[in-house]
């Protein structure tokens, strides 16, 4: 039922596609992107060829082809170049919303109400699956246990991820097939308690719990694709790319389905190894797939307590969190990657984190000394004395600006008032001279790229929420933000000689939406609607 189901959705998908023919133009538009300086570059109409790509960007007064083959009257709504998640986990999009989503419970009870509901919908399903709760969302905080859950489903194994991926919990049943008892202990880089998997720990269950086939893949990435397209995602760096991902993606690109572009990064060295022979890809499918990057964790999530940090959390005193690395294996990782010509993005989030891969590459610097483009993922809480470190090191600080948004009283209280000079920097990174791409992490965060924006412009939520905005210093400019969902984030995974902006010779990809988003407020920018998603000159989704 799953694969006819999302059979049909891709089917869907391409049947909204419209090829566009020579010399299409797509007038009466209020075209709007950042140039090459960090300008706002306004404009009416765009000329495609039949390729696909930019033939030319139109003014309100230049002459206008005389006999295109085609023309489509924009309606004087704003055009945008396609926005591009610079971090997203494309198949882990996809499964989520085909499994049990806990996206937004307000208690335990909540979740247990939900696991009741869908374990009745699905008597079929041999594991019960899920993801999306956070317990700092619940009055008590309290993480779920395995006893919280025996209480609603306890005749198979259940299995449900934080928010942030970085904990899950499980049933006894679900322990009982993972063979784990009282007696065993957690890896390094993890922890276990009362049935709750904290970060390298999860793979003592994840490791029992039967692959999909291929056809569940199939259908994961059909749905990944509908719900990127439809929030004007063109394009996203797929952050921990596996090779059943990676075979997916291919079958896709192969059958002609594959509509958004994937940037992709092996999950770790093994998985480039497994992936093309271990060297980057060709662009592949008219530069839909490429694989040029491998993706590293050197710790775990601040909501967790998985992040490492320098000093001991604020609010618990006894722990610094989890180091997922020691400083020898990162070098050997990281030369193995660079060696064969990948660039390497790690994630990082703690203070502590965040210094070892900043040595990390410094050393790299030392070796390679032509354009690597390291990147360090999510910089979320940075010493201080760090930050000038990360510019001088030609790092890109690939940043989640939701995860502000979602995180700030959390951050708060795990890190105290003093601590806060360098988490979510933004604008200070940004002076300093760092480049910065902008993404949502999601299934993390919603896929939508305008709550971002929002949020990067605002630091406010999407109810506007903190008044004036959360460290508002920290803000940056509409201009700012929207290059970071689009020129940023092409040039942070080397694509930006093909996608990012509408230019003469680069594809077009391109958004039509339901207000001019760079007059209108954070909190109805947030709320941006698209109506309209094109990628290399075809419409691959239109709003019903």
């Amino acid at each position: 039922m799953r694969t006819s189901l999302f059979a049909a959705a891709a089917l869907l998908l391409a049947s909204v596609s419209t090829t566009a023919l020579a010399d299409t133009l797509i007038d009466n538009a209020n075209g709007i992107q950042v140039d090459a300086a960090g300008k706002l570059q306004h404009f009416t109409g765009l000329v495609i060829g039949n390729d696909g790509r930019v033939m030319k960007l139109l003014g309100k007064g230049d002459a206008r082809p005389a006999k295109p083959d085609a023309r489509i009257d924009a309606g004087g709504r704003t055009l945008l170049p396609g926005l591009i998640d610079a971090h997203g986990h494309v198949m882990a999009l996809g499964f989520g919303a085909l499994q049990l989503d806990l996206t937004g419970t307000t208690s335990i009870a909540d979740l247990q109400q939900r696991l009741k509901a869908y374990a009745a919908a699905n008597p079929q399903a041999k594991w019960i699956l899920g993801r999306g709760w956070n317990q700092e969302l619940w009055s008590d905080k309290r993480f779920p246990t395995a006893a919280d859950l025996d209480a609603v489903v306890s005749d198979r194994p259940v299995w449900l991820g934080r928010v942030d991926g970085h904990a899950s919990v499980g049933n006894s049943a679900a322990l009982k097939a993972a063979g784990i008892t009282a007696q065993t202990k957690a890896p390094a880089g993890g922890r276990i308690e009362n049935g709750l998997f904290v970060d390298a720990a999860a793979e003592l269950v994840e490791s029992k719990i039967p692959a999909p086939d291929a056809a569940a893949y199939d259908a994961a990435l059909a749905k990944a694709q509908e719900l990127m397209l439809a929030t004007g995602l063109t394009a996203a760096a797929d952050m921990g790319t596996s090779p059943a991902d990676w075979a997916a993606m291919n079958r896709a690109g192969q059958a002609g389905t594959l509509h958004v572009r994937i940037l992709s990064y092996a999950g770790g060295i093994p998985a480039m190894r497994a992936i093309n022979g271990g060297k980057p890809s060709e662009w592949l499918y008219g530069a839909r797939l490429h694989q040029g990057g491998v993706k590293l964790y050197a710790d775990g999530a601040l909501g967790s307590r998985g992040a490492w940090l320098k000093a001991p959390y604020h609010d618990k005193p006894d722990t610094r969190g989890l180091s997922l690395i020691s400083d020898a294996e990162l070098a050997k990782q990281t030369n193995e990657a660079a060696s064969n010509g990948y660039q390497l993005a790690i994630h990082a989030i703690g203070d502590a984190a965040n210094a070892q891969v900043i040595t990390a590459f410094e050393r790299l610097n030392q070796r390679f000394k032509d354009d690597r483009r390291w990147r360090i993922e999510h910089a979320q809480v940075l010493d201080v004395a760090d930050l000038p470190r990360v510019a001088k090191a030609g790092i890109i600080a690939s940043m989640q600006p939701t995860h502000q948004t979602s995180d700030r009283t959390m951050a708060e209280a795990r890190l105290g008032p003093e601590r806060l000079g360098g988490a979510y920097a933004w604008q200070t990174l940004a002076r300093s001279g760092v480049r910065l791409a902008f993404g949502s992490d999601f299934p993390v965060e919603s896929p939508n790229p305008f709550p971002g924006l929002a949020a990067a412009v605002s630091r406010q939520d999407v109810n506007g929420q903190p008044a004036g905005g959360w460290r508002p210093q920290e803000r940056v400019s509409f201009e700012a933000g929207l290059a970071g969902f689009t020129r940023g984030a092409a040039y942070a995974s080397f694509a930006e000689d093909r996608i990012g902006s509408l230019e003469p010779g680069k594809q077009a990809d391109f958004i039509l939406v339901d207000r001019d988003v760079s007059k209108v407020s954070p909190t109805d920018l947030a709320r941006t609607e698209v109506i309209e998603t094109w990628v290399g000159g075809k419409k691959v989704w239109a709003k019903k």
